[in-house]
């Protein structure tokens, strides 16, 4: 399947298989798994300066922790951790904005406050109102495989015996299902970025096993997220704290390159973006 070539976000254009784009995670969530949630926004907006600075090419703004067994937060706590530090960023930066959330309502005051992508770890299945949104403002959208939702599966031994057998086959249905579906909605295929979802609902071998193997998905003809930073994969081969992962997340990183990565997202940006500068003189030529 032929996949875009170009995706425009704001003011900035990715031509992909030129280079791996670089996203700078920017944590406004004190709860983070990865040690870096900020609680002010001048620190945010400092750490994401920083961030452009080192090389990031897109920033990505989240308000609610992702860590296994974390509890949601309300949308109100949500806008109020994210949407200063958009407004401040819009106009700061000259890299786009993206906004990590799968409520609509946030969604909305984050592109009205300066965002110019929407981040979705459901892939739509929690939240259809983003697919409305992003084809209405005509904003790329990235749909993440998921695979803490028990309700795919009649049983959770039904569900864990799928993921046994082909995780990667399952993360395929997924994603097919979520990028049929934001097309359906009005979505343009140009404006859809797919993510395995490292970390949502798979075993760490798991984990390892869609790197490997991360080339399959390009048969959905879309360009491809990769985040492994910091993560338990990392940690369970490593066993290291998730400040010490710079070097398993630069592995993981030049690997998901090798088989097809378009844009990592990362905690470690300057760091990230020599190990993608390198990868790419080799991978890309």
């Amino acid at each position: 399947m032929n996949r875009p070539n170009v995706t425009r976000c704001g003011d900035a254009e990715f031509h992909w298989g030129e280079r791996t784009h670089v996203m700078g995670i920017v944590n406004v969530s004190p709860e983070s798994f990865s040690g870096d949630g900020l609680a002010h926004i001048e620190t945010a907006v400092e750490q994401a300066q920083r961030f452009v600075e080192e090389g990031a090419d897109i920033l990505d703004i989240g308000g609610e922790s992702t860590r296994p067994g974390s509890s949601p937060i309300g949308t109100d706590e949500e806008i109020r951790r994210v949407i200063p530090v958009i407004e401040r960023l819009a106009s700061k930066v000259s890299v786009p904005l993206s906004v990590d959330t799968y409520k609509s309502e946030v969604a909305v005051r984050a592109l009205d406050a300066g965002a110019a992508m929407l981040n979705d770890q459901w892939g739509l299945r929690h939240d259809p109102r983003l697919a409305e949104l992003a084809a209405e403002r005509n904003v790329p959208i990235i749909l993440m495989s998921n695979q803490r939702d028990k309700g795919d599966y009649d049983t959770q031994t039904q569900r864990d015996t799928a993921l046994y057998e082909d995780v990667m086959a399952e993360v395929i249905a997924s994603l097919k299902w979520s990028v049929e579906t934001a097309m359906s909605t009005g979505i343009h295929r140009e404006n859809i970025i797919i993510d395995p979802g490292i970390g949502f609902g798979k075993t760490w071998q798991q984990d390892i096993e869609l790197v490997r193997r991360l080339a399959e998905l390009k048969e959905l003809g879309q360009p491809i997220l990769l985040g492994t930073s910091r993560k338990s994969l990392i940690k369970m081969v490593l066993d290291l704290p998730a400040t010490e992962r710079v070097e398993g997340t630069a592995a993981t990183v030049a690997i998901g390159i090798a088989n097809g990565a378009d844009i990592v997202r990362v905690h470690d940006v300057r760091q990230m973006v020599r190990v993608c500068r390198m990868t790419d003189a080799i991978v890309r030529g």
